[in-house]
This record gives C-alpha cells, sequence and structure tokens, in this order.
C-alpha cells in the first residue's frame, strides 16, 4: 500500500503513488477477508469429506434397496419436498445423498442405502463450506454484498498495477530489493522489501484470481451472462451462477415439476416405492403412512432404471441425476465436479434408459471454457494438490503485502493525518494515463463509477471542509 517516497521531480508517479494508497487503504480489509475465506474454500473436498466422514463408512452388508424407495425415505422426512437430485454414492460404504427442494431451497437428505433409515439433512446453504463460498463472495449480504467485493476487487486490481509500477526498477544497484528482500537491512527497508518483493511476486497469481471470480459477481457477471447470450450459437444455461439470486431462481425452477404428472402412487411403480419404503421404515419415526400422503412428482421407475446405466459410465463425481423440471425436458445426470474441464452432461430418456444426448466440457462455446477452466484454477481444482498450494501461497502473499503495509504507514504516519502521499507539482495525469483509466472503467464499470464519485465528492466536498481535505492531504 505503501512505498519509499518516489523521486520528488517525479509528480506524475507521485501522483500515481497516490492513488495506489488510496486503492490499498479501500481495499485492506476485503483483501484480508478474500483472501482468508478463500484459503479455506480452497480446501473444500478435504473439508466436506471430513464433516460428513461418518456418512461415508457405513456397515452395510445386504442388499441395498432400490434409488426409488430411497428417494421416497427422503422426500417423507421433508414433508412438501420434491426430488431435486439424487446423487450416484460415491463408495459402496456410503450413504446415499438426495437433494430435495421446496421453493428455492434445497436439502441435503443422508440415507442409508440397505435400511432406508434417513441419518441427517441440512439445507444446502447452510453447509460450512457453501457459508465460505457465501461469505467470501457477498459476505452474506446478497447483492448488495457481491457488490461491495466486485467493488474491492476492482480497486484491488489498480492497487497490484500501480504498485507493480512503482517497484519497476530504474536506479537499482543489483537484485537486491527488486527481487529478493535484504532481510538483514532491518527497519523500513526490510518492510519495504518484504512489501515490493512479494508484491512482484504474487501479483500475476493475485490478478488471475480477481479476474477468475468476477463473472460469479452479480453486477459484473450479470451483465458478462448478457453478452454471452448474445455470442452463444445456440442456447445453453451457463455453468455458473451469479449470485445468491441466480442460484435461487435456478433452484427454484429445478423443484418445479413440469406439467406432465408424476407416476400416480396407486400404480404398479408407486406401488413398488411403498414397498420398498416400508420394508425400511419400522425404524423410522413418520415413514408407516407415508405413501398415502407423499406425492413424489417424477416417475420412480425410471429413476431405478438409470441409475445403473448412469454409474456404468463413470462420470467424475459427484454424479447427479435430476428429473424432468421445469429447468430441463428430460431426465439429466451431471457431473458436478469441481474440475469443470473434466464436467459432463447426460440427457436420458426416463422411459427407456437410452442416451439422448452427451455434452463434453470440450463441446461447450468458448467462452464457457475459458470462464470455466478460470473457475477451476481459481477454486484450486485444475490441476490437483499443487493448485490448492499455489492458490494458498498467493493467499498468504496477500496477507503479507496488507500487514507489511500496514506496518510501514504506522512507522511513518504523521501526526493527525492520515499519510497520503502529497501532490507534487502541477503535472496532470497524462494522456496515456488518462485512456488507461477510461479502459479500466469501462471493464470494470462499478471502478468507473466509484471514481466519478470520489472525483466528484473531493472537488465538492471534501476540499471545502478544511479538517477533512488536512487530514487527507488534498490541495485547495
Amino acid at each position: 500500500m505503501t512505498n519509499p517516497s518516489p523521486p520528488a521531480l517525479d509528480p506524475r508517479r507521485r501522483l500515481i503513488w497516490r492513488w495506489h494508497f488510496y486503492a490499498g487503504l479501500f481495499c485492506m480489509p476485503f483483501v484480508l477477508w478474500l483472501a482468508s475465506t478463500g484459503s479455506i474454500y480452497l480446501f473444500k473436498p478435504q473439508i466436506d469429506a471430513w464433516l460428513e466422514r461418518s456418512y461415508d463408512h457405513l456397515r452395510l452388508d445386504g442388499p441395498r434397496a432400490a434409488p426409488s424407495a430411497q428417494v421416497a425415505a427422503a422426500l417423507a422426512s421433508e414433508p412438501g419436498s420434491v426430488l431435486n437430485a439424487y446423487e450416484l454414492p460415491r463408495t459402496p460404504r456410503a450413504a446415499v445423498r438426495v437433494l430435495v427442494g421446496h421453493g428455492s431451497t434445497v436439502t441435503r437428505v443422508y440415507v442409508d442405502p440397505q435400511t432406508l433409515q434417513v441419518l441427517g439433512h441440512v439445507e444446502e446453504e447452510r453447509r460450512f463450506t457453501r457459508l465460505i463460498f457465501r461469505l467470501h463472495g457477498e459476505l452474506l449480504l446478497g447483492r448488495g454484498g457481491s457488490m461491495l467485493v466486485e467493488l474491492a476487487a476492482s480497486w484491488a486490481i489498480v492497487m497490484l498495477i500501480s504498485g507493480l509500477y512503482l517497484w519497476w526498477p530504474r536506479d537499482a544497484q543489483g537484485l537486491a530489493g527488486v527481487a529478493w528482500p535484504r532481510l538483514r537491512r532491518g527497519g523500513r527497508v526490510f518492510w519495504r522489501d518484504l512489501h515490493a518483493v512479494v508484491g512482484v511476486w504474487v501479483s500475476a497469481f493475485a490478478l488471475f484470481l480477481l479476474v477468475s471470480g468476477l463473472p460469479w459477481a452479480t453486477f459484473w457477471g450479470g451483465n458478462l451472462k448478457t453478452v454471452r447470450s448474445l455470442l452463444a450459437p445456440a442456447p445453453a444455461q451457463q455453468d455458473w451462477t451469479t449470485g445468491s439470486a441466480d442460484e435461487a431462481a435456478r433452484n427454484r425452477a429445478r423443484n418445479t415439476r413440469r406439467d406432465e404428472p408424476g407416476v400416480d402412487l396407486s400404480g404398479h411403480a408407486g406401488h413398488e416405492m411403498r414397498m420398498h419404503a416400508v420394508r425400511g421404515a419400522h425404524d423410522i419415526p413418520g415413514m408407516i403412512g407415508m405413501s398415502a400422503t407423499m406425492r413424489p412428482g417424477f416417475d420412480a421407475a425410471a429413476l431405478d432404471r438409470l441409475v445403473p446405466v448412469v454409474a456404468a459410465r463413470q462420470l467424475p463425481p459427484p454424479v447427479l441425476i435430476a428429473p424432468p423440471s421445469a429447468a430441463a425436458t428430460h431426465w439429466t445426470a451431471r457431473s458436478d465436479t469441481q474440475n469443470r474441464p473434466r464436467r459432463v452432461e447426460l440427457v436420458l430418456d426416463g422411459d427407456s434408459g437410452t442416451l439422448l444426448q452427451r455434452t463434453a466440457f470440450g463441446q461447450r462455446a468458448l467462452l464457457d471454457r475459458i470462464i470455466g477452466t478460470g473457475v477451476a484454477a481459481h477454486e484450486g481444482q485444475l490441476f490437483g494438490w499443487l493448485n490448492q498450494l499455489l492458490g494458498l501461497l498467493t493467499a498468504l502473499g496477500l496477507i503479507t503485502l496488507c500487514l507489511s503495509a500496514l506496518t510501514m504507514w504506522w512507522q511513518r504516519r504523521p501526526h493527525g493525518k492520515l499519510g497520503a502521499p502529497a501532490v507534487v507539482g502541477d503535472a496532470g495525469p497524462g494522456a496515456g494515463l488518462i485512456v488507461l483509466v477510461l479502459l479500466f472503467s469501462l471493464l470494470l464499470p462499478l471502478l468507473g463509477a466509484s471514481l466519478i464519485a470520489v472525483l466528484f465528492g473531493e472537488r465538492l466536498l471534501l476540499r471545502r471542509i478544511a479538517p477533512l481535505r488536512n487530514f487527507l492531504g488534498l490541495a485547495r
């Protein structure tokens, strides 16, 4: 956030240093927050596996109930819900995960595949890693939080690029203090070198994380969604959501059954599902008699046909099988792996179990593939544990930048003032810098809007109030 004073004869460089200071001042709390929550989310697979370990080591020594009966048990435990998706068990000893929905809410139900006992349930949005995801991208504040994070990310990009400009060696004597810090110099030199050198090594990766995270943002991602719809050769649902409201709408569509009615429980398929459920219901409070009130809204026999068909294809887990809904005409099966380039989606005929369409990642539009690859790398899942390690080191580097900047500011802070670099000379920003600012404002609209607000606020208000003007170091 701060650097040793640039040469007094270079007012333009000092102007950039001033903007670097203010960008860092605004971004620092958000960068610390994003780096901390992002570091946790990098290890989502390991965290989820540890938290759900009790569901993955069941003692199963007999035949499994039919998938339709497993779903029936899950639906009975959540009255009024419908099947959102059935997740294929990852191991022979794992509990079945059934996603049931009601409105925009999705609940994960854990079912013993042999006894049909409901072992537990949790709303998807209340799972620990989902809470971390929302804290990371929206501060748990919905659309407003997403826009605030997007604004901070935009200014963080400015902070990193301006920092690289200030770091660029002009009269350096060797690589010490440029490529590696002079750790034995102590004092201000130590903190300056630590800030500058860590910044230059981490900047490329940090910029990638900031840019690859923008498609999730409500405002920037929503605009990208519009551009995508105009460029896409054929209509196709994008593989990522733009905020909690978008995800809620998608869940609502998946939880809404189509006009054609589901199986009648008085028929053969319904009778078979009731019998499976009642056989394993003696240990489940409320399971007896559930067949009289449960309306599954899907063809139970179709699910029993499709599960072995999908399992034989060995898609990367987790694999979700979903019934027809307002979001899909036919039954679908999709790999929901975080390593998005490995994702595959199948469209299936529920009556015959035949494959109607297979869409692999490589068949998606170019823009979708670029964003999907970026998202996978952002989440640390593109190339295994090395991706996680690189993401973690980048996050630790950003935390180091914030703490070293705070230390340097504390050491140099003037009494009664914020300590922003003073304006020297009358030189304006120059044509090149103006073009760069306009370009950034077009690519990052929230940045442009906030920049205009800051400039007008400074000229019309802050400069007119003497205490604020002196504290902020503004010119008259």
